[in-house]
């Protein structure tokens, strides 16, 4: 092959080279999934119910829950665990409800979730700029709101069960992430967890751990 043939070959050779594209930039990361973040808790609405009507949502359960403690141990029944009895004006999230009970009743063992007519507390809906939140209806009882519109944006099931957290006891913790129930809409809307983690289960067991001589009288926190 002549000198002239292989420098021409390798003139080819380079230019092929030259041809072939520059590897993409690296795409940046993207941010995870059902993080919660400044924006995503900026825009959930969550209730601004003030501590004193949140608080007076909490004593009223407590109070049921204790006046029927004092029964049962009056007519001498060993208490295992507290049971807490809701009720029902919430006819759209029925099955939400449902689930949410079973998710805490296997969820933890010192209060159990039971529906009946003599209830502690009660599950109702309808529209409210506030958000879904627990309260309290200045009667002695409690009652869990969920809110059409929020329920339209996140999970239905997540938004009953962290309002069933409170009755519970728990506070928010809307910086959380998705895998912290009580995290609520922080994390946004694709978060659709529904259970309670590890931590928020000891939480609640402990603070209901007297259920066989008394209600725990553990500091109250602030609902939405």
């Amino acid at each position: 092959m002549s000198h002239r043939r292989i420098l021409s070959a390798f003139a080819g050779l380079a230019a092929a080279a030259l041809a072939v594209p520059a590897l993409a930039a690296a795409a940046p990361a993207a941010a995870p999934a059902n993080v919660s973040t400044e924006a995503s808790r900026a825009s959930y609405i969550g209730s601004p119910q003030d501590e004193a009507a949140t608080k007076a949502f909490y004593d009223a359960v407590m109070k049921s829950v204790r006046a029927k403690q004092a029964k049962a141990k009056a007519a001498g029944q060993k208490l295992d665990s507290v049971t807490v009895t809701y009720a029902v004006d919430a006819p759209t999230f029925a099955g939400q409800i449902s689930s949410s009970t079973q998710i805490w009743n296997s969820s933890v063992s010192n209060v159990q979730l039971v529906e009946g007519s003599n209830y502690d507390f009660y599950y109702t809906e309808g529209n409210d700029s506030r958000g879904s939140y627990a309260s309290t209806d200045g009667h002695g009882s409690g009652y869990v709101f969920i809110d059409y519109a929020q329920a339209q944006q996140y999970d239905k099931t997540r938004i009953v069960a962290h309002e069933t957290g409170h009755v519970l006891g728990l506070p928010d913790h809307y910086s959380g992430p998705c895998s912290e129930l009580m995290s609520g809409g922080g994390p946004g809307p694709s978060c659709t967890n529904p259970n309670p983690d590890a931590n928020e289960r000891s939480q609640v067991n402990s603070l209901w751990a007297n259920g066989k001589t008394g209600t725990s009288t553990a500091a109250f926190h602030t609902a939405r």
